[in-house]
């Protein structure tokens, strides 16, 4: 009874295959391709390392390692931008994270739900306040736009794509015109660009957009519901 009352509030849950396993403090979570694994993936996957990832209690903080010497695997943090943990490097699981590990036949996801991160006080700012982008007014023909060109990254499981759509795609999820959703979103990255928001022209100025409007709020997984399709059951 005193572990499990020291324990409570900070046990680690994850779901895989609509499975949910808790660990506590003192104990490891492992999953691979070893039947001896917490969570074993795939036995006949060899795409999949033996041990490919562990969570650890360490210095009051759940730990997700990579143990593996040649196989990575990705997370995906709550705003759905992918990280790819590769042999030897490890990430805190604070709050929602997904992780996925891809074999030879298919893709393994594991959501894991550890304790906020708590006690962490952030130095006060000094020096000009940031703005880029707060004098930007995003309409709603823009989130529309944004939702239908970045549905991919708002979805969970096999629909989970980290990339944008194409134009051609989105427009037609929107029974709108190309140009007209190739200009909305012209625009918008153009309006950006003046307010300060860096690295929205050039080659990689989709995915920088992307980034911006994931990480900033501006769509949520609970927009998903503006082009017809429902988030996933922890969005709102």
């Amino acid at each position: 009874m005193r572990r499990q009352r020291e324990v409570d509030g900070v046990d680690l849950r994850v779901v895989t295959d609509g499975l949910e396993h808790r660990t506590v403090p003192g104990e490891t979570f492992t999953f691979g391709r070893d039947d001896g694994c917490t969570v074993c993936l795939d036995p006949e996957d060899k795409a999949i390392s033996r041990l490919a990832g562990l969570v650890e209690w360490i210095g009051e903080v759940w730990m997700l390692s990579n143990p593996s010497a040649t196989r990575h695997f990705a997370t995906v943090d709550p705003f759905g931008l992918r990280r790819v943990v590769g042999p030897g490097k490890r990430d805190p699981v604070e709050g929602r994270l997904r992780v996925i590990v891809d074999g030879a036949a298919r893709s393994h996801e594991l959501i894991m739900y550890g304790p906020p991160a708590a006690g962490r006080q952030p130095k006060a700012p000094t020096g000009i306040p940031t703005s880029a982008g707060l004098k930007v007014t995003i309409k709603d023909a823009d989130r529309l736009a944004l939702v239908a060109l970045f549905a991919g990254y708002l979805q969970d499981g096999d629909r989970y794509d980290p990339a944008p759509r194409s134009y051609a795609a989105a427009a037609a999820r929107l029974g709108w015109n190309r140009t007209t959703l190739i200009k909305r979103i012209e625009y918008l990255r153009t309006r950006l660009t003046d307010d300060g928001v860096p690295n929205l022209q050039g080659w990689n100025a989709l995915s920088a957009l992307a980034e911006y409007v994931l990480t900033t709020g501006l769509i949520t997984p609970a927009d998903l519901r503006l082009i017809g399709q429902e988030p996933g059951p922890d969005s709102t």
